[in-house]
């Protein structure tokens, strides 16, 4: 019977990997970028790999406001097909003091887009002290933007006038801009069929809502592993740490680091669309892990990429910014743990285990005994979808119960140094607390920022609380 079921599974994934790659009408494959061999034979879907392009940005001198001086930028250009953007540089401590703006030409159009603005401060990243900062590749860089396929692109960066003690703007001096800035162009390559097969919700209305796989054992394991999905837990069966349905090695458990899975108030475990399900890379992030102790916190962040991708593009968005954290700001994975997209779908974000403390690189400072949870999309003046603030909910009220916590309490973090709470600070923070809880930053965004209290009761009414 074991002999059957598993030539059966070989058949089914030798027949699915074997399908066509499809591409919509005018595209082109990306020429695939030279990595390192693959880790496993999982690894690599076909024709995901993508590509990133460097450009160093030159002195401005034009006639519109950004021949500023100390400005710098790019003039129009036709390049490669690319669908994200961001600008980084040399020193990760040098602050880009200025405003960012960047348009683009849509591929097949011969019309631009208008000026968008790019975050400046990125203030995701691992911790000043951490092992992941002092490896030496981490470098500066904004928060990156979605602009879809494009083939053209010009850039202006115009630093902030310095300002005299008295608040009052000095015309003739401006900050001066980090050394070493480079505009970095992102293609994350195309769909395959399984990860068409593994995206749910298509809609920002929250249409095509996902179905929970079917538990059929053996078969099943194989077959989601496949499709880079996770499979739902019994009904009512709180889910424990035996529970992962990813395939990463599990670190040696100790008893400061096994999550605590009481009778009660665990949520139950949403479904997950696991890296292999959005195309994840493996080739690209560091071959190690890294985890904390506990799970203490989850500061949620919004992606800063603007509201500009369907559900349908979300795996995309999800790679060109997986390309962007690693290959461009030099960080050793994702540096978020969990993504959620406009239709509510939930996202595996940094590799290691979805139920296991993974230490991510989302808040500077308190990237130790937390998670971070990045809702795709810039809501400063945007409000996040229901569908979105309600996987919020379903999220932290699982992974927080995996570890005893109440997601209406405060707990204690120790600060490892920001901006907002100096290195050893014991900083008492909600259990579901935005990104500026910690850091000095407008993340996640005043509209979301506004909905964390609903996530609170609504994880704690999950958890039977």
């Amino acid at each position: 019977m074991r002999a059957i079921l598993a030539t059966s599974i070989a058949v089914t994934c030798t027949a699915a990997l074997a399908l066509p790659l499809a591409l919509p009408a005018g595209a082109t494959t990306a020429a695939p970028v030279t990595a390192p061999a693959a880790t496993s034979a999982r690894a690599v879907p076909a024709g995901i790999p993508g590509s990133t392009r460097s450009l160093p940005l030159r002195p401005l001198h034009t006639s519109d406001r950004s021949a500023a001086a100390g400005a710098q930028g790019l003039s129009a250009r036709g390049v490669a097909p690319f669908s994200l953007v961001g600008v980084v540089w040399d020193d990760p401590a040098a602050e880009l003091q200025g405003d960012v703006q960047v348009r683009t030409r849509p591929v097949g159009s011969t019309g631009w887009s208008g000026w968008q603005d790019v975050q400046a401060h990125d203030d995701d990243a691992p911790d000043p002290r951490s092992a992941e900062r002092r490896g030496g590749s981490v470098r500066g860089s904004t928060a990156p933007l979605w602009v879809g396929a494009s083939d053209a692109v010009e850039l202006r960066v115009v630093p902030e006038r310095e300002r005299d003690r008295d608040g009052g703007a000095r015309t003739a001096v401006r900050r001066a801009l980090p050394a070493g800035m480079r505009l970095e162009l992102v293609d994350p390559g195309q769909d395959t069929p399984q990860v068409r097969a593994a995206r749910t919700g298509e809609q920002p209305s929250g249409a095509g809502r996902p179905k929970p796989p079917r538990n059929t054992g053996t078969v099943g394991s194989a077959l989601d592993a496949l499709l880079g999905v996770f499979r739902l837990p019994a009904l009512g069966k709180p889910a424990g740490p035996g529970d992962d349905y990813d395939d990463e090695p599990t670190p040696r458990p100790t008893a400061t680091s096994r999550p605590t899975t009481p009778r009660s108030h665990v949520g139950p475990r949403p479904a997950i669309v696991t890296r292999a399900g959005w195309g994840a890379d493996e080739r690209l992030r560091e071959r190690q892990f890294a985890y904390t102790r506990s799970v203490r916190a989850a500061f949620v962040h919004h992606s800063a990429t603007g509201n500009n991708y369907t559900c349908r593009q979300a795996p995309s968005v999800l790679r060109g910014i997986y390309r962007f954290h690693v290959k461009s700001s030099g960080w050793r994975d994702m540096g978020y743990n969990f993504l959620i997209d406009k239709c509510g779908i939930v996202y595996e974000g940094r590799a290691g285990g979805v139920s296991k403390p993974v230490m991510g690189a989302h808040t500077r400072g308190f990237n130790q005994n937390s998670m971070g949870i990045a809702v795709l999309g810039t809501f400063e003046n945007a409000n996040p979808s229901a569908a979105s603030v309600s996987a919020v909910a379903k999220l932290t009220a699982w992974k927080l119960g995996l570890y005893g916590v109440d997601p209406r309490a405060v707990t204690t973090l120790v600060s490892g140094g920001g901006n907002r709470f100096p290195k050893g600070t014991r900083a008492k923070l909600h259990a579901i607390s935005g990104h500026r809880d910690g850091f000095n930053t407008k993340c996640p965004g005043d509209r979301l920022y506004r909905k964390l209290g609903t996530a609170r009761h609504s994880a704690a009414r999950l958890q039977g609380r």
